[in-house]
């Protein structure tokens, strides 16, 4: 199956089953008059508003690069994962609210066996639904899908303690405690709102992604062709699945312009099959000169001013270095 059909796929279903566990928690809600059920309720309307609002950027984001959009439409599942973090923000504000006004004013808590079992199953639900999610968006750099499910995850480990929680006040009779509930499950949930921020706000800037970088230096070390006298300048950013990894590569200056495109090609494939997915690259050759000599491992060059002696190293840093950085590193 298709990637991108896949991702539609698994966030539809995640939208169906959000919408009956919203109405089933709204139900123990009624039933109860919990509090701390309220606050599972009131999560469950943002996992429905996030869901759709991830539908909507999975099936955008498959969309093709056009003329309008030269990358691709991939940005959008971090704009959809950064307003889902603003909705988790917001429901948590609302729930500590909620928390505080049960804490000072308790009320009566009914038929709290009927409610913590909707809530135990429909926990269970969400841990299933979020493992999934974010197994499919880790293996398909789907920022929309790991952002919903780390979101649903959250929210189960949240249930676990309200459902103790329960259980402790219905055992007890200790009313005040659906309030501290609220109050603690809703620092929860604002917590998670702004890890999810965090995350989709370094996208958005265009982060460097280390992991990668440093994923790109170790396959470009181990398969590197003699003719690479070196890689610097390199950029890499992801839009949504995709990423744009941008380069320069310096190669001997007597090249023709026929040769030289075969080499950048060559670096062009090295990179694609290391990384699934979309991938978009750019490569800018560069002509060596007399300060390359000491690091170029051509030994048949017929133009070497100096003996070979160390070669540019490709490690994360050496990669990003721009060219006034690696002419003051080949200096030295």
């Amino acid at each position: 199956m298709d990637q991108e059909l896949l991702k539609i796929r698994v966030q539809g279903c995640i939208v169906g089953v959000s919408v009956l566990l919203l109405a089933g928690k709204f139900t123990a809600f009624f039933i109860t008059n919990s509090v701390g059920i309220l606050t599972d309720a009131l999560e469950s309307i943002i996992n429905v508003a996030a869901g759709f609002i991830g539908l909507y950027s999975v099936r955008l984001s498959a969309r093709p690069k056009d003329r309008t959009h030269p990358f691709g439409h991939g940005k959008i599942e971090s704009i959809s994962a950064s307003a889902e973090g603003l909705l988790i923000l917001f429901a948590g504000g609302i729930i500590i609210y909620e928390g505080i006004v049960r804490l000072f004013q308790p009320a009566m808590v009914e038929r709290l066996d009927a409610g913590i079992w909707v809530v135990a199953a429909a926990g269970l639900v969400n841990y299933v639904m979020g493992w999934v999610s974010v197994r499919i968006g880790k293996r398909y750099r789907s920022i929309a899908l790991e952002a919903g499910g780390r979101h649903l995850q959250s929210d189960t480990y949240s249930t676990v303690g309200l459902v103790l929680g329960l259980v402790f006040m219905q055992l007890t009779g200790f009313y005040w405690i659906d309030g501290l509930l609220g109050l603690v499950f809703g620092s929860v949930i604002l917590i998670a709102g702004i890890r999810i921020l965090r995350r989709t706000t370094a996208d958005l800037m265009d982060k460097t992604d280390e992991r990668v970088l440093a994923q790109m230096a170790e396959v470009i070390a181990c398969r590197r062709r003699e003719e690479w006298i070196d890689v610097h300048n390199m950029k890499t950013i992801r839009y949504g699945s995709s990423l744009y990894v941008d380069c320069d590569l310096t190669l001997p200056w007597y090249y023709t312009v026929e040769r030289g495109h075969a080499a950048c090609e060559a670096l062009k494939e090295l990179i694609a099959d290391a990384f699934s997915g979309r991938v978009l690259i750019s490569i800018h050759s560069d002509p060596c000169n007399p300060d390359y000599c000491p690091s170029c491992r051509i030994a048949s060059c017929v133009y070497r001013q100096a003996p070979f002696s160390r070669p540019f190293g490709f490690t994360p840093l050496e990669l990003a270095q721009n060219d006034e950085e690696r002419k003051e590193n080949n200096k030295t």
